[in-house]
């Protein structure tokens, strides 16, 4: 017999490298350990400085900082503390160097854009100090692009407002501002009614509390047929001078060209009201009084639809439909006349009825 074959031994495996000893993290207490002597001395008196401004101590302050920059000069934040004892100490232009000194050397040091961003920002509040507006918004405008923060878009707002009131301010002149209505007069008597607009424009800007000036430019518009301008000047005229006449009858005079019969109507009584004798009040109630009737007379139906829609637009109108004693006397017309006729007697209640009849909403005849 063939004798079996030996069988063939298995291979060793071959032992698993050892792994290498794992390196431990360095613990915080190490890497402070590890930082130059030259940084943990400028931390310091870093440190020193601000316990010094926390008392007070300003100029003390400003040296503890000056030795901060100058053991680590690639630090903004020491410039930066720097430039608060100049803000505090009211150093408006020392503040606003040493905030761009701060952002230039956080700019080439690669500074968090947050801490760039609120150097702009101080600086932009040392330029509002000094009453300069204008730089000041840049400068807010230059932090948003560091790293936008609500607080300074905030501050930034305030101060375009801030520098549109200083500039209006600035511009006033009541010696331009009569320069400038003479010569808007002699355009509106020349027919050239838009540059008659831009002067009498003009002239309110030099002076904003002249009623007679947007008297003016209230007539100009209208003759640009911009009716919604025209009435927004008057009625500034009127609150500036309740007693000013002229403007009440120009107000009246717009309110028939807008369709707001109802309104003319009032605003030509109370022109009467001050002065019975004025006559271009006068002519526009008998004028609008005749527009009225004539057009409860002669309308269609589509246009008193159409009248009617018109004053209901007006939140007035509406209030006065919405008072319970007028709608009853509404009814009172039709049901109990004796009884609307006595209500009548009332001025405050005519005066709202015959508005309600003026606004198309009241149809009589």
């Amino acid at each position: 017999p063939t004798p079996a074959p030996t069988p063939t031994p298995a291979p060793t495996p071959t032992p698993a490298p050892t792994p290498a000893p794992a390196k431990s993290e360095p613990t915080p207490m190490e890497e402070d350990n590890n930082e130059p002597d030259e940084i943990k001395a400028s931390v310091a008196a870093k440190e020193k400085g601000n316990n010094l401004y926390k008392s007070k101590k300003f100029d003390e302050a400003l040296a503890a900082y000056d030795e901060a920059i100058t053991l680590d000069p690639t630090n903004m934040t020491f410039i930066s503390n720097k430039a608060a004892v100049y803000f505090t100490t009211k150093k408006y232009d020392e503040c606003i160097k040493a905030c761009s000194e701060a952002v230039e050397v956080g700019q080439a040091n690669r500074a968090p854009f947050e801490d760039r961003a609120k150097a702009l920002t101080r600086s932009a509040k040392a330029y509002q100090k000094k009453g300069d507006l204008a730089t000041a918004v840049e400068m807010c405008k230059k932090a948003q692009l560091e790293s936008f923060d609500k607080a300074t878009y905030r501050l930034m707002k305030t101060m375009e407002l801030e520098k549109r009131k200083s500039d209006s301010l600035a511009y006033q002149d009541d010696d331009k501002a009569e320069e400038a209505k003479q010569e808007g007069n002699t355009h509106f008597r020349n027919k050239d009614f838009g540059k008659a607009v831009n002067a009498y424009e003009d002239a309110v800007k030099r002076a904003p509390k002249n009623a007679t000036i947007r008297n003016n430019l209230a007539a100009a518009l209208c003759k640009i047929m911009d009716f919604n301008g025209a009435k927004r000047e008057i009625e500034v005229a009127i609150d500036l001078d309740p007693k000013y006449v002229k403007a009440w009858a120009r107000k009246g005079d717009i309110e028939v060209l807008m369709k707001e019969n109802h309104k003319a109507l009032e605003s030509y009584k109370t022109g009467l009201a001050l002065d019975a004798t004025n006559s271009t009040c006068r002519e526009g109630l008998n004028k609008v009084t005749a527009m009225i009737n004539y057009g409860q007379a002669n309308m269609s139906d589509e246009e008193r639809k159409e009248r009617a829609a018109h004053g209901m637009a007006d939140p007035e109108i509406q209030a006065i439909l919405q008072d319970p004693m007028i709608n009853q006397i509404l009814r009172d017309f039709n049901e109990n006349p004796k009884s609307a006729n006595e209500a009548m007697k009332d001025t405050t209640v005519r005066a709202k009825i015959e508005k309600l009849i003026a606004a198309g909403i009241v149809q009589t005849g």
